[in-house]
């Protein structure tokens, strides 16, 4: 893989992911630069002797007492051996990835103070696959302290790490990687725990995940249409010029790549001047799933790029700055939007299934079950059941989760964004959405399967079809196989269609 180069310009969500995707990393002399500029700045106001939150005071409650020279030298690794914690399985490696490039990241943007060795370890850990144990939950949003404190941990020598497979303490994970434990110097423990990596590393990925299932969203109904006999109107240009919101645009666009060289596209060939709402408003519905991706996505740039520490060094005024650059809240609430718009887009699949379900029906009905041999198999008449049970969750994960967390540490704490349970919820939502996508592809199939002749097919859903089909002759007979086969293979669907004839 090709090294991502941290430097002083932004980083982007595709080198996020080629990093969390196991790229190694280097930083740029443009970034040590700005690195150096911010400590230097740190060792400046500590031998000002000045009051400065958690450089020379506790933290906390503890904001206003002052350290002794004593306590100055203990601060910094007493608050990442008190603050890791956290509960639940421990979260995949490439998430953690994602996390380690989001604080060497926002260290290289100059306003955490840290020192050039803390980033240096972070880059030797990325580098050497030396991946922190965390916990899936342990954050607020408010900084995500408690699971970064486990990452701290191990960069310090401590805490528990998996290296090549095997979950061992991190000195030894260390040790076997060659990396020398880092010593805190002030500000250094505070710096690498006072960030919101997680979120942000994970909101990479979720965004990245989330257009993706967009794009396959668009091929599942199209691929429904091609069943029922769906019109193909609400496609062209001028219905989404009429309504030019991006999202829709390029939603009605590549449903017409999609349906390109379908019988559907002839004259007369559509069933019905109108559809039921839930195939005629698909560009709508997937466009504003479009929307706010683009919102999300947003969100995790500025994010990724910022300068989010508390104190905060200004290099320009040579100073440390108290502040709540901490508190991710317009990605929080992006991806609280997100979930919304995920569960519309599963909404309208699991409506079109009845639709389906309907036209499977109406044919068996008039022309009985195919001669000539036994019958195809159903898979997707077998699940609409268990489709309707996911939706009933996907709906449940749509409610916000930004306003649920309490006041903490005496009421110092008294506000919290929840940015990491909003992000984890977006990332459930997409697998719940992609279980009922992959359950109407299969219900499509069964009642393309009904017909005594196939029809011209799009050359996406041509493609969708395929894949449907060879998901049915590879995985065992049962319907759950089958739909695990097939859902693996969804992000197929979001690959740019060919052109060639």
């Amino acid at each position: 893989m090709d090294t991502v180069t941290i430097t002083d310009t932004p980083l982007s969500i595709e080198e996020l992911l080629a990093v969390a995707d196991g790229a190694p990393v280097e930083l740029a002399p443009a970034a040590r630069a700005r690195i150096a500029a911010s400590r230097a700045v740190v060792d400046t106001v500590l031998a000002s002797g000045d009051a400065v939150y958690g450089l020379t005071t506790q933290v906390g409650h503890g904001k206003d007492v002052r350290l002794s020279d004593e306590q100055l030298r203990r601060q910094q690794e007493l608050l990442v051996m008190t603050h890791a914690g956290g509960v639940g399985a421990p979260l995949p490696a490439r998430q953690v990835r994602a996390a380690l490039a989001a604080r060497l990241n926002g260290i290289a943007r100059g306003g955490s103070g840290a020192s050039p060795a803390a980033a240096e370890v972070l880059a030797s850990m990325l580098n050497a696959g030396v991946h922190p144990v965390v916990p899936e939950t342990g954050s607020v949003g408010a900084g995500d302290l408690s699971q970064m404190a486990g990452v701290a941990q191990v960069a310090i020598g401590r805490g528990r790490a998996e290296h090549r497979g095997e979950t061992m303490p991190g000195g030894e994970a260390l040790r076997r990687a060659g990396i020398r434990p880092l010593v805190l110097e002030a500000k250094d423990g505070l710096a690498l725990l006072s960030a919101n990596a997680i979120s942000i590393g994970h909101a990479g990925l979720v965004v990245h995940r989330a257009a993706g299932a967009a794009a396959a969203a668009d091929v599942a109904v199209a691929l429904s249409m091609e069943a029922t006999g769906g019109n193909p109107s609400i496609v062209l240009p001028a219905v989404a010029q009429a309504k030019p919101f991006p999202g829709q645009i390029e939603a009605a666009d590549h449903l017409r790549d999609v349906l390109a060289g379908s019988h559907l596209l002839e004259p007369g060939a559509a069933h019905s001047v109108q559809d039921p709402l839930s195939f005629r408003v698909a560009p709508q519905v997937h466009g504003a799933l479009r929307e706010y991706v683009a919102a999300a996505r947003r969100a995790v740039e500025i994010e990724l790029n910022s300068a989010s520490d508390n104190p905060l060094v200004s290099v320009q005024d040579q100073a440390l700055i108290s502040n709540g650059n901490f508190h991710p809240m317009v990605l929080a609430i992006a991806f609280d939007a997100l979930r919304v718009a995920i569960a519309h887009v599963g909404q309208l699949s699991e409506r079109r299934m009845s639709h389906l379900w309907d036209a499977f029906f109406q044919r068996m009905g008039t022309a009985g079950p195919p001669a000539g041999g036994p019958a195809p198999p159903v898979r997707g008449l077998q699940l609409r059941y268990p489709a309707a049970a996911v939706f009933t969750e996907l709906k449940q994960l749509a409610a916000p989760a930004t306003l649920d967390a309490p006041p903490l540490d005496i009421g110092v704490e008294d506000h919290g964004t929840s940015a990491p349970l909003s992000v984890r919820k977006a990332d459930t939502a997409l697998g719940l959405l992609d279980d009922l996508l992959t359950v109407e592809l299969l219900l499509a199939h069964d009642v393309l399967v009904t017909m005594p002749e196939r029809p011209a097919m799009g050359a996406g859903t041509g493609h969708a079809l395929r894949l449907v089909e060879e998901a049915l002759a590879s995985a065992e007979p049962s319907p759950a196989a089958v739909h695990q086969r097939l859902r693996a293979r969804l992000p197929e669907l979001s690959a740019p269609l060919s052109r060639d004839p």
